[in-house]
């Protein structure tokens, strides 16, 4: 079983509440709009980090971190990336590829809106975590956690702090 930490649209925003979270995780992955490198820098002296750029990041986060990242954590399919859109309103950026390859969990960031939505269509669950940075609309800063068990996505949890 592995414990995931999703966060997104840090904006250049760490703290000690944030990485408190960190340290119970097995790994952390990040949707894009890092920010400064400072944030994934922290999180990388912490835990192992699967990250993607965002619209905001960059030429150097641009370089250490790609605009999809598409990997397999245990026996399930894992697409991220920043700016991808959610079922029935896919990006399209993503569109055509999800249609014809989805992976079981695709997770992007860019909205600042929480989402969890299983696509019943092509069988995937979209995760987008809110943003848990101090910049931009939000009221309710957002992160989610969940577990990784084979082929099983489970016991999902929101942490929110307010702003």
């Amino acid at each position: 079983m592995t414990k995931i930490l999703l966060l997104s649209d840090t904006h250049g925003y760490i703290d000690d509440s944030i990485l408190k979270y960190v340290k119970q995780a097995d790994e952390v992955w990040h949707a894009g709009d890092i920010g400064n490198l400072k944030v994934t820098d922290a999180i990388k002296a912490l835990k192992p980090l699967r990250a993607v750029y965002g619209n905001i990041d960059d030429a150097k986060t641009r370089i250490e971190f790609p605009e999809h990242n598409r990997f397999m954590c245990e026996q399930v399919d894992v697409w991220i990336t920043h700016i991808g859109g959610y079922p029935k309103r896919y990006d399209m950026r993503v569109r055509e590829t999800i249609k014809q390859n989805p992976p079981d969990l695709f997770i992007s960031g860019h909205s600042h809106i929480l989402k969890v939505i299983p696509d019943k269509k092509l069988n995937l669950l979209h995760m987008n975590p809110g943003a848990i940075g101090i910049y931009g609309l939000h009221k309710v800063r957002t992160m989610l956690r969940f577990t990784i068990d084979g082929k099983k996505i489970d016991n999902l949890e929101v942490i929110e702090f307010k702003r």
